[in-house]
Protein backbone atom coordinates (compact mmCIF):
# COMPACT_ATOMS: atom_id res chain seq x y z
CA UNK A 1 0.00 0.00 0.00
CA UNK A 2 1.32 3.53 -1.22
CA UNK A 3 1.92 6.01 1.83
CA UNK A 4 0.87 9.22 1.03
CA UNK A 5 3.56 11.96 2.08
CA UNK A 6 2.15 14.56 4.39
CA UNK A 7 1.25 18.22 2.56
CA UNK A 8 3.81 20.52 2.98
CA UNK A 9 4.39 23.93 1.49
CA UNK A 10 6.57 24.15 -1.53
CA UNK A 11 10.16 25.06 -1.63
CA UNK A 12 9.41 28.36 -3.63
CA UNK A 13 6.64 29.00 -1.81
CA UNK A 14 8.57 28.60 1.89
CA UNK A 15 11.58 30.44 0.59
CA UNK A 16 9.16 33.85 -0.94
CA UNK A 17 7.70 33.93 2.63
CA UNK A 18 10.86 33.15 4.40
CA UNK A 19 10.56 36.65 5.64
CA UNK A 20 7.06 36.55 7.02
CA UNK A 21 7.40 33.22 8.64
CA UNK A 22 10.68 34.79 10.45
CA UNK A 23 8.82 37.74 11.45
CA UNK A 24 5.52 35.75 13.22
CA UNK A 25 7.84 33.24 15.08
CA UNK A 26 9.74 36.16 16.96
CA UNK A 27 6.42 37.71 17.42
CA UNK A 28 5.23 34.47 18.61
CA UNK A 29 7.96 35.15 20.77
CA UNK A 30 7.62 38.03 22.09
CA UNK A 31 3.55 37.19 22.99
CA UNK A 32 5.40 33.96 24.85
CA UNK A 33 7.89 36.52 27.26
CA UNK A 34 5.51 39.23 26.99
CA UNK A 35 2.18 37.37 28.15
CA UNK A 36 0.60 39.60 25.45
CA UNK A 37 -0.89 39.87 21.99
CA UNK A 38 1.41 41.86 19.67
CA UNK A 39 0.15 43.83 16.63
CA UNK A 40 2.63 45.76 14.43
CA UNK A 41 1.57 48.84 12.39
CA UNK A 42 4.49 50.38 10.87
CA UNK A 43 4.29 52.68 7.83
CA UNK A 44 6.83 54.54 5.38
CA UNK A 45 7.24 57.99 5.91
CA UNK A 46 5.15 58.85 3.22
CA UNK A 47 2.07 56.58 4.30
CA UNK A 48 -0.39 58.76 6.73
CA UNK A 49 -3.07 56.83 8.77
CA UNK A 50 -6.49 57.09 7.31
CA UNK A 51 -9.80 55.16 6.98
CA UNK A 52 -8.42 52.37 4.87
CA UNK A 53 -6.49 50.67 7.93
CA UNK A 54 -9.32 49.13 9.52
CA UNK A 55 -9.42 46.21 7.27
CA UNK A 56 -5.64 46.21 8.32
CA UNK A 57 -6.70 46.28 12.37
CA UNK A 58 -9.82 44.05 12.06
CA UNK A 59 -7.37 41.27 10.38
CA UNK A 60 -4.89 41.44 13.27
CA UNK A 61 -7.45 41.61 15.49
CA UNK A 62 -9.82 38.54 14.48
CA UNK A 63 -7.83 35.24 16.65
CA UNK A 64 -7.16 37.78 19.78
CA UNK A 65 -10.19 36.73 22.10
CA UNK A 66 -11.94 39.29 23.78
CA UNK A 67 -10.58 41.02 26.98
CA UNK A 68 -7.63 39.94 26.36
CA UNK A 69 -3.59 42.35 26.45
CA UNK A 70 -2.94 43.85 23.83
CA UNK A 71 0.50 45.67 22.35
CA UNK A 72 0.55 47.42 19.45
CA UNK A 73 3.90 48.30 17.91
CA UNK A 74 3.53 51.30 15.80
CA UNK A 75 5.31 53.53 13.61
CA UNK A 76 3.81 56.28 11.77
CA UNK A 77 3.95 60.30 11.20
CA UNK A 78 0.46 61.04 11.58
CA UNK A 79 -2.57 60.93 9.46
CA UNK A 80 -6.53 61.46 10.32
CA UNK A 81 -7.77 62.12 13.74
CA UNK A 82 -11.53 60.33 12.83
CA UNK A 83 -9.46 56.94 11.41
CA UNK A 84 -7.33 57.21 14.73
CA UNK A 85 -9.98 57.10 16.58
CA UNK A 86 -11.85 54.25 15.10
CA UNK A 87 -8.63 52.23 15.16
CA UNK A 88 -8.11 53.21 18.93
CA UNK A 89 -11.78 52.15 19.19
CA UNK A 90 -11.48 49.13 17.78
CA UNK A 91 -8.46 47.95 19.92
CA UNK A 92 -10.10 48.93 22.90
CA UNK A 93 -12.62 46.68 22.17
CA UNK A 94 -11.22 43.83 22.26
CA UNK A 95 -8.87 44.50 25.07
CA UNK A 96 -11.70 45.39 26.96
CA UNK A 97 -10.95 45.80 30.89
CA UNK A 98 -7.42 44.08 30.10
CA UNK A 99 -4.26 46.12 29.48
CA UNK A 100 -3.41 47.79 26.34
CA UNK A 101 0.17 48.90 25.73
CA UNK A 102 2.24 51.13 22.57
CA UNK A 103 5.41 50.11 21.93
CA UNK A 104 7.28 53.03 19.82
CA UNK A 105 10.77 51.58 18.32
CA UNK A 106 11.29 54.65 16.15
CA UNK A 107 8.40 57.46 15.93
CA UNK A 108 4.69 58.12 16.63
CA UNK A 109 4.23 61.64 15.50
CA UNK A 110 0.84 63.65 15.91
CA UNK A 111 -1.97 61.08 15.21
CA UNK A 112 0.06 58.42 16.09
CA UNK A 113 0.71 60.05 19.37
CA UNK A 114 -2.13 60.92 19.75
CA UNK A 115 -3.27 56.77 19.95
CA UNK A 116 -0.48 56.25 22.29
CA UNK A 117 -2.50 58.54 24.64
CA UNK A 118 -4.85 55.79 24.59
CA UNK A 119 -2.32 53.21 26.18
CA UNK A 120 -1.92 52.26 29.78
CA UNK A 121 1.64 52.26 28.95
CA UNK A 122 4.03 53.60 26.11
CA UNK A 123 7.57 51.57 25.67
CA UNK A 124 10.18 53.85 24.07
CA UNK A 125 14.12 53.69 24.24
CA UNK A 126 16.91 55.98 23.02
CA UNK A 127 15.07 56.37 19.26
CA UNK A 128 12.00 56.57 20.17
CA UNK A 129 9.97 60.07 19.70
CA UNK A 130 6.43 61.18 19.76
CA UNK A 131 5.44 64.40 18.52
CA UNK A 132 2.92 67.74 19.07
CA UNK A 133 -0.93 66.41 18.78
CA UNK A 134 -1.04 69.56 15.58
CA UNK A 135 -3.28 68.22 12.94
CA UNK A 136 -2.09 69.38 9.49
CA UNK A 137 -4.93 71.30 6.85
CA UNK A 138 -4.71 71.69 3.10
CA UNK A 139 -5.90 75.16 2.12
CA UNK A 140 -5.28 77.08 -1.09
CA UNK A 141 -3.96 80.72 -0.79
CA UNK A 142 -5.20 83.69 -2.64
CA UNK A 143 -3.64 82.70 -5.74
CA UNK A 144 -5.12 78.82 -5.57
CA UNK A 145 -1.82 77.56 -4.42
CA UNK A 146 -1.87 74.78 -1.90
CA UNK A 147 -0.71 75.34 1.35
CA UNK A 148 -0.02 73.07 3.96
CA UNK A 149 -1.34 75.07 7.60
CA UNK A 150 -0.61 73.98 10.95
CA UNK A 151 -3.91 73.95 12.79
CA UNK A 152 -2.42 74.78 16.60
CA UNK A 153 -0.21 77.38 14.75
CA UNK A 154 -3.05 79.67 12.62
CA UNK A 155 -4.81 79.80 15.64
CA UNK A 156 -2.24 80.73 17.80
CA UNK A 157 -1.67 83.19 15.51
CA UNK A 158 -4.99 84.41 14.99
CA UNK A 159 -5.29 84.27 19.44
CA UNK A 160 -2.48 86.80 18.99
CA UNK A 161 -3.54 89.17 16.76
CA UNK A 162 -7.12 89.19 19.08
CA UNK A 163 -5.36 89.79 22.46
CA UNK A 164 -2.88 92.60 20.81
CA UNK A 165 -6.26 94.35 19.69
CA UNK A 166 -8.05 93.83 22.90
CA UNK A 167 -5.21 95.65 24.47
CA UNK A 168 -4.97 98.42 21.84
CA UNK A 169 -8.13 98.78 19.61
CA UNK A 170 -5.89 101.00 17.44
CA UNK A 171 -3.00 98.49 17.12
CA UNK A 172 -2.08 98.58 12.82
CA UNK A 173 -0.37 95.57 12.83
CA UNK A 174 -3.01 93.27 14.70
CA UNK A 175 -6.04 95.25 12.49
CA UNK A 176 -3.66 94.25 8.94
CA UNK A 177 -2.81 90.93 10.21
CA UNK A 178 -6.39 90.03 11.22
CA UNK A 179 -7.23 90.83 7.80
CA UNK A 180 -5.15 87.67 6.22
CA UNK A 181 -7.40 85.55 8.48
CA UNK A 182 -10.95 83.76 7.15
CA UNK A 183 -13.77 83.89 9.34
CA UNK A 184 -14.77 80.57 7.89
CA UNK A 185 -11.17 78.91 8.09
CA UNK A 186 -10.92 80.17 11.87
CA UNK A 187 -13.93 78.60 12.63
CA UNK A 188 -13.15 75.47 10.46
CA UNK A 189 -10.08 75.27 12.67
CA UNK A 190 -11.28 75.57 15.82
CA UNK A 191 -13.73 73.37 15.41
CA UNK A 192 -10.86 70.83 14.76
CA UNK A 193 -8.79 71.82 17.17
CA UNK A 194 -11.69 71.03 19.79
CA UNK A 195 -12.36 67.99 18.10
CA UNK A 196 -8.62 66.62 18.75
CA UNK A 197 -8.32 67.84 22.43
CA UNK A 198 -11.67 66.07 23.51
CA UNK A 199 -10.46 63.21 22.20
CA UNK A 200 -6.67 63.04 23.75
CA UNK A 201 -8.54 64.15 26.76
CA UNK A 202 -11.11 61.28 26.80
CA UNK A 203 -8.54 58.81 26.31
CA UNK A 204 -6.17 60.04 29.11
CA UNK A 205 -9.30 59.69 31.49
CA UNK A 206 -9.63 56.65 31.06
CA UNK A 207 -5.80 56.44 33.10
CA UNK A 208 -7.17 58.80 35.27
CA UNK A 209 -4.13 61.24 34.15
CA UNK A 210 -4.46 64.93 34.45
CA UNK A 211 -6.29 65.05 31.10
CA UNK A 212 -5.88 69.33 30.13
CA UNK A 213 -2.98 69.69 31.00
CA UNK A 214 -1.32 66.83 28.90
CA UNK A 215 -2.98 67.96 26.33
CA UNK A 216 -2.28 71.44 26.53
CA UNK A 217 1.16 70.33 26.83
CA UNK A 218 1.17 68.01 23.80
CA UNK A 219 -0.86 70.62 21.27
CA UNK A 220 1.74 73.62 22.69
CA UNK A 221 2.94 74.93 19.40
CA UNK A 222 5.04 77.97 21.95
CA UNK A 223 6.57 74.46 23.75
CA UNK A 224 7.02 72.76 20.57
CA UNK A 225 8.85 75.19 17.84
CA UNK A 226 8.10 73.12 14.61
CA UNK A 227 5.44 70.09 13.89
CA UNK A 228 7.76 67.67 13.50
CA UNK A 229 10.56 68.25 17.20
CA UNK A 230 10.93 65.29 18.50
CA UNK A 231 9.59 64.30 22.35
CA UNK A 232 11.87 61.86 23.58
CA UNK A 233 11.17 59.37 26.65
CA UNK A 234 12.24 62.00 29.19
CA UNK A 235 9.85 64.73 27.78
CA UNK A 236 6.85 62.79 27.57
CA UNK A 237 7.90 61.27 31.02
CA UNK A 238 7.88 65.02 32.15
CA UNK A 239 4.51 66.02 30.52
CA UNK A 240 2.70 62.83 32.24
CA UNK A 241 2.99 59.99 30.16
CA UNK A 242 3.32 56.80 31.21
CA UNK A 243 6.73 56.06 29.79
CA UNK A 244 8.38 52.47 30.61
CA UNK A 245 11.89 53.11 29.15
CA UNK A 246 14.02 50.09 28.15
CA UNK A 247 17.47 50.76 27.23
CA UNK A 248 19.02 49.89 23.62
CA UNK A 249 21.28 46.91 25.54
CA UNK A 250 18.07 45.56 27.03
CA UNK A 251 16.80 42.17 25.87
CA UNK A 252 13.71 42.93 25.64
CA UNK A 253 13.93 45.78 23.66
CA UNK A 254 16.64 44.18 21.01
CA UNK A 255 13.59 41.67 20.55
CA UNK A 256 11.09 45.00 19.37
CA UNK A 257 14.04 46.49 17.46
CA UNK A 258 14.65 43.60 15.72
CA UNK A 259 10.63 43.04 14.13
CA UNK A 260 10.85 46.73 13.99
CA UNK A 261 14.04 46.51 11.56
CA UNK A 262 12.33 43.78 9.41
CA UNK A 263 8.83 45.36 9.25
CA UNK A 264 10.38 48.79 7.91
CA UNK A 265 12.48 47.25 5.35
CA UNK A 266 9.12 46.71 3.72
CA UNK A 267 7.24 50.10 3.90
CA UNK A 268 9.33 51.58 1.28
CA UNK A 269 7.69 53.95 -1.35
CA UNK A 270 4.40 55.04 0.76
CA UNK A 271 3.70 50.97 2.23
CA UNK A 272 1.92 50.01 5.46
CA UNK A 273 2.47 45.99 6.68
CA UNK A 274 0.07 45.07 9.33
CA UNK A 275 1.09 42.18 11.04
CA UNK A 276 0.61 39.75 14.08
CA UNK A 277 0.91 36.56 14.77
CA UNK A 278 -1.41 34.64 12.29
CA UNK A 279 -2.52 38.00 10.04
CA UNK A 280 0.23 39.90 7.52
CA UNK A 281 -0.64 42.07 5.13
CA UNK A 282 0.74 45.36 3.00
CA UNK A 283 -0.72 47.77 1.14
Amino acid sequence: MKVERPLTKTPMYAAMNAGRYQRQELIKLINRTEQTHLICYVSGLEAEIDRNDVIGFVEMLHNISENSPIDLLLNTCGGDVDACEKLVKLILAKAGNREFRVIVPDLAKSAGTLMALAASKIIMSNASELGMIDPQFLLRDARGNELMYSVTGYLEAYEGHCAALRRDPQDQIALLMLDSFEARTVQKFQGIRDRVRTFAEDMLKRRGAPSSTISHALMNSSKWKTHGQPIDYADAKQIGLPIEYLPPDDERWGRYWELYCSLRLLTENGKKIYESAYASQIV
